[in-house]
């Protein structure tokens, strides 16, 4: 079975061959010192930018080089549009008057503003995590593997493994999986297997039987 490789900008292709521009994989088009990002992990944006340069703007704004806080996404997430991870250096300072960010007006100082600013937290995303459209990631969020994210959720903090959350502030609505089987699913850890025993497991990954894919 064919499958594009993880570093295919575009990666869906209709049956004659159009390569469509509204989805990517994000580890091919966003190159960034402070951005780590897994294989197959995709974004889709029915106003995708001009060129790949536009995309971390696009899902990461205020990541810059001289940021002090990361980006980790893992494998096989899905993002839909209006995906936002809103990072630390977002931040404006707190512990004086005035939070007005003059130093990013003067030249010389402008690369400095991140280091003023409290030290943020990583924001962290797992594997195969599904984020639904207009969905906005707070600075320092960390999200567990298998998690799915309602669309125009606002999330903070720390969102256990395989649960479904919603609102804003975003909440657990329910978990995916009993926590026993939660622990099976990542110890098996399939989106570390090699993309050919993916595919032929696929039906098992997609389906809801943890014991056929334990036996893969």
């Amino acid at each position: 079975m064919p499958f594009p490789s993880p570093d295919t900008a575009l990666p869906v292709r209709l049956p004659d061959g159009t390569a469509l521009p509204f989805n990517v994989f994000l580890s091919a088009v966003i190159k960034h010192p402070r951005v780590e990002i897994g294989d197959y992990t995709y974004y889709s944006d029915f106003d995708p930018p001009r060129d790949a340069l536009g995309w971390l703007s696009r899902i990461a704004p205020y990541l810059m080089p001289h940021s002090s806080e990361r980006l980790v996404i893992g494998k096989f997430g899905q993002f839909a549009q209006g995906t936002r991870f809103v990072t630390a250096s977002a931040n404006h300072r707190m512990d004086g008057i005035s939070t007005y960010p003059f130093s990013i007006f003067d030249p010389a100082r402008i690369l400095g503003y991140p280091k003023s600013l409290p030290q943020g937290r990583d924001t962290v995303i797992g594997h195969d995590v599904w984020i639904g459209m207009n969905s906005i990631v707070l600075p320092g969020t960390q999200i567990g593997n298998g998690v799915i994210v309602s669309a125009g959720s606002v999330v903070s903090g720390n969102i256990p493994d395989y649960a479904v959350i919603a609102g804003n502030r975003a909440e657990v609505v329910r978990m995916r999986f009993s926590q026993d089987q939660i622990a099976r699913l990542n110890a098996i850890a399939w989106w570390d297997w090699p993309i050919d025993k993916i595919l032929e497991n696929e039906a098992a990954i997609t389906g809801g039987d943890i014991e056929a894919l334990a036996r893969a």
